[in-house]
């Protein structure tokens, strides 16, 4: 994943994964395959899935960047402890899936925990070549 900053302030990391790299043939499939993921480990909560491009597309002047095909976002938190009223910040977490016409943009914010941003990452990572 590249690393970089959005709007030169918010950590990001952001990966393309052409969809000749995946068996995954939507983003629906994908944001399932992180669900799961989410599901299953100890401390991930799954919260909900926001159809971002419904949301853009129902403002009469909604922008979208060329090329989009589609756009949700995968929120979920990782939170057992509140060790700070400010880690709620950052919390929950979402990771954005976009799907273009040749291929599949996942991003997400970095997360504050690095064990859990390694984690994070991972998940997307398999996408990859899943079989």
């Amino acid at each position: 994943m590249k690393q970089m900053l959005f709007k030169e302030k918010y950590p990001i990391y952001v990966i393309e994964i052409a969809k000749n790299e995946t068996t995954m043939n939507s983003i629906d499939a994908i944001i399932e395959f992180l669900k799961n993921k989410i599901d299953n480990h100890p401390i991930a909560k799954f919260i909900a899935i926001f159809d971002h491009m419904s949301h853009t597309k129902s403002f009469e002047d909604g922008v979208i960047v060329d090329g989009l095909v589609d756009a949700k976002n995968l929120i979920f938190c990782f939170g057992k402890e509140i060790p700070t009223s400010k880690i709620l910040a950052v919390r929950p977490r979402s990771i954005g899936v976009c799907e273009f016409q040749d291929h599949f943009e996942l991003n997400l914010l970095e997360v504050p925990n690095e064990n859990l941003h390694i984690l994070t990452e991972s998940w997307i990572k398999e996408i990859v070549n899943k079989k």
